[in-house]
């Protein structure tokens, strides 16, 4: 399955798919969803039946934020990491680090900064955001995406999933 969204190809992740890949419950999502935590990108549920439509960007977005709150930073420090993540571009994020002390969050892009952050007492963990990326991504080529343009379903390597084909090969 591709990780690289491009125009007219741009995958989209179900609720369930975005919890699985992430880590987190459908509870935690619909939650963070409604409450403008991490909000799907692609598609947002607008009225009864809809359903949310999470990029693969914001499922990376998830795992960090359970990340953060499993290691006890405030909800509102989240919120600001989150919306920093958004600002970045794609390439920003592969190379970066977040750090914090439990209570303020920092951006490292170098080896330079985490030991500058350490040696100043700060750090006490940190999150490598490209290695975070790689495990989604592992973890969404085992999972089914959907064709933002067509609304197909892109059948990860999942040898076992009829249901899935099916549905695809279905007529009208």
């Amino acid at each position: 399955m591709a990780s690289e969204e491009t125009p007219g190809e741009l995958l989209g992740y179900r609720g369930p798919t975005a919890c699985s890949a992430s880590g987190i419950t459908y509870r935690q999502l619909d939650y963070w969803a409604r409450t403008g935590l991490v909000e799907p990108t692609i598609r947002s549920a607008y009225g009864s039946g809809t359903l949310r439509l999470y990029s693969f960007r914001d499922i990376v977005v998830l795992k960090i934020v359970k990340r953060l709150l499993d290691t006890g930073v405030s909800l509102q420090n989240i919120r600001t990491a989150v919306e920093h993540l958004r600002s970045r571009a794609r390439s920003d994020l592969a190379r970066m680090t977040l750090m914090s002390d439990g209570a303020t969050i920092y951006e490292c892009t170098s080896p330079d900064d985490v030991v500058e952050l350490l040696q100043g007492g700060q750090g006490v963990f940190g999150i490598a955001v490209g290695v975070v990326w790689r495990d989604v991504q592992a973890a969404l080529s085992q999972l089914h995406g959907e064709r933002v343009d067509t609304g197909e379903t892109i059948v990860g390597d999942h040898p076992g999933d009829e249901l899935a084909r099916r549905r695809n090969n279905r007529v009208g």
